[in-house]
This record gives structure tokens, sequence and C-alpha cells, in this order.
């Protein structure tokens, strides 16, 4: 492991607040290994026996059932992956993916457990993360329930925007395939209601969204603080796609 990248792990919610005798003993266990694009980190059902990090790169985590494969995030650096798994020592309900080419490091669960047990800052900060995630995948469940599909596009352009510093125009992070699989739509469906848009305040330019009028594509969101990530709470690592740097 890199000494240069110690101060972005150690702002990593998880780790902000532990006494540095426990952060510096967790890196000390932790080792870093770079992998190419494409290559299938774990799989659904396997055991965790390491809390990820990734520190370069992009994964995608995704579920397969019966013939079929949904994206559930895409994660950026600098972000940790799966904690719930590791802490209930419980086979990992979602595969994980390269997108191109990532150094990821490895923390062995069995000494995130023991640290967890020593430092009760640690333990506090588990919890939050826990709950955090929750909270993002109660938010995320009621978005594929309550919306429609122009609904939680509209929504996802906002609040991308939004993750970006509230930018007018940005280029989609991620392949379209890999966005219609995440809100829950076909790629084909995820074209014609980027068309439809164009009526409800955005203009495209190849992969570029232009939003050009902000208060007419709120509108045709429905943004609502209790579905939506408005700034409220601190978006965790598993909840959003993509997440972007820290």
């Amino acid at each position: 492991m890199r000494d240069e990248e110690k101060p972005a792990i150690r702002n990593l919610p998880l780790f902000r607040s532990v006494a540095t005798p426990t952060f510096e003993g967790l890196m000390a266990t932790t080792y870093s290994q770079s992998f190419p694009p494409q290559l299938e980190l774990f799989r659904q059902g396997d055991h965790p026996d390491f809390l990820h990090i990734l520190v370069e790169g992009a994964v995608e985590l995704h579920a397969e059932w019966n013939g079929r494969d949904a994206v559930m995030a895409v994660l950026r650096p600098v972000s940790s992956f799966i904690l719930a798994a590791c802490i209930r020592d419980m086979p990992y309900l979602m595969s994980a993916r390269t997108l191109e080419r990532s150094r990821i490091l490895m923390l062995p669960a069995v000494d995130l457990h023991a640290a967890i047990r020593r430092d009760p800052e640690l333990a506090a900060a588990v919890m939050t993360e826990l709950a955090g995630s929750y909270r993002g995948m109660v938010r995320q469940a009621k978005n594929l329930k309550l919306r429609t599909a122009r609904e939680r596009l509209a929504a996802w352009l906002l609040n991308q925007s939004q993750r970006e510093g509230d930018v007018p125009s940005f280029v989609l992070p991620v392949e379209k395939r890999h966005l219609a699989s995440y809100l829950g739509m076909t790629p084909e469906s995820l074209s014609r209601t980027l068309a439809a848009l164009r009526n409800e305040g955005i203009a495209l330019d190849g992969p570029r969204i232009i939003i050009v009028d902000r208060a007419l594509l709120t509108r045709a969101a429905g943004l609502d603080p209790l579905i939506d990530d408005l700034g409220a709470e601190d978006p965790t690592v598993e909840a959003m796609l993509p997440r972007p740097s820290r």
C-alpha cells in the first residue's frame, strides 16, 4: 500500500474517527492488488474474506438470477465495499467486477472484526455506515417501485448534476446499458426516455447531458427528500451510481 493513499482512505467515513493506532494497524495488514478490466473480483454466494477498498479505476456491483443480470451500483475511488457481508460473515449478495483497470486494497475481514472489538469509534463508524447503506437501499427501492421510468431518469440526471457540483452539463459517467440496468430499464427504453426528456428541460450532445431548464426537469422528476438524497445525508458508497471521488 502506498503512503500517499492513506489520507484519502483515512477520510472515508469508516475510518475518519478511529484512533490512529487502530487505523495504522489495519493498514499494516492490508495489501493492494491491480486488476485488469472486466475481471470478476468475487461472485454472489462467495464467502467474504476481505473488505475491499477501491483506490483506482471503477467496479460494478451486480446481481444475477434466472439468467438475468442487474447493475446494483458502480463504484469510483475512494470507496469501500462490501461492508455488510464482512461484518455478518455471510455470503455476498452481489458479484463485483472491474469496469476498467483498477487497484484495490484488501483488508482481511478477521482483522476488521478484531479492530471493531477493540475500538468503539470504529464500531460506531461501522454502525453509521451500515445504517446509511440501509437507508440508501430503501431510497433506491422506493425509486424503482414508485416512479415511472421518465421520473427515475429525470431524478437521476438532477442528482448526478448535484453530485458533480450542480453543473449545468455533464458526460454520462457510465455506459448507457449500465445506467439502464441500474434504473430498471432496457437500453432501448433509456434512449427513448432521454429523447423524450428533451421536451422537459434537457438537451443531448452525444454522451453529454445539458440541463437547459432545471425547473422543468425538476417537475418531471418530482424530487422528494424521502426518495432522493438532496444533501441531507452523507450518501453511502453502495447507494449511488456512480460514486464520484470524495
